[in-house]
């Protein structure tokens, strides 16, 4: 059992790492629009597109970015009694709260599927069926939802972005638990 662990362990951290070094540059591409964004409202006439596709790039920053954070532990701790404790008592401790961050991210993983569904056309209940029937044919896409700005993208990219990345982060954060389980057992990583 340790071995399929340690696997999950290695696949998801590669994957997320991989994932999180590439989102690193994103912000480069972040800055070529707003760099666009200045230059043709200064010389020219200001484009639609780019505070929009600004504020998309910056949600594909951090939200696929934010498993390769969770993997570095560089997401903000408060440190005044955590920097102190034993590596076992940091264990539970990230155990328990690990806990209430993969519920969290359950609740909004279906939020984020509910809102894509919805931004594909459907009106139903059951967003999980409906991606269900889109794969078999069974669902079709219906009236797209669109932005309410002169420039209207379409919005369902975005949204399964944040599917992709809520997914992501639950799989890494699941590979912390289990990281935390074997500190606890006494094992190397």
């Amino acid at each position: 059992m340790s071995g399929v662990i340690r696997g999950y362990i290695r696949a998801v951290d590669a994957v997320n790492f991989r994932v999180g070094r590439v989102m690193m540059y994103g912000i480069f591409v972040l800055m070529g629009i707003l760099l666009w964004s200045s230059i043709s409202k200064t010389f020219f006439l200001p484009s639609l597109w780019t505070l929009e596709m600004a504020q998309f790039v910056m949600v594909a920053y951090y939200i696929l970015g934010g498993p390769y954070s969770i993997q570095l532990g560089s997401n903000v701790r408060m440190d005044l009694l955590y920097g102190e404790w034993s590596t076992r008592k940091k264990a539970w401790f990230d155990l328990m709260t690990v806990c209430f961050l993969i519920f969290y991210l359950c609740v909004l993983l279906y939020g984020a599927v509910s809102s894509t569904a919805y931004s594909l056309g459907y009106w139903g209940t059951e967003p999980f069926s409906f991606f269900g029937g889109l794969v078999t044919g069974s669902e079709e896409v219906g009236r797209m939802e669109r932005s309410s700005t002169a420039w209207r993208p379409y919005l369902w990219p975005i949204k399964a972005t944040m599917i992709l990345g809520m997914f992501l982060m639950l799989l890494q954060c699941i590979s912390e638990l289990l990281k935390d389980v074997l500190r606890l057992k006494g094992e190397a990583i």
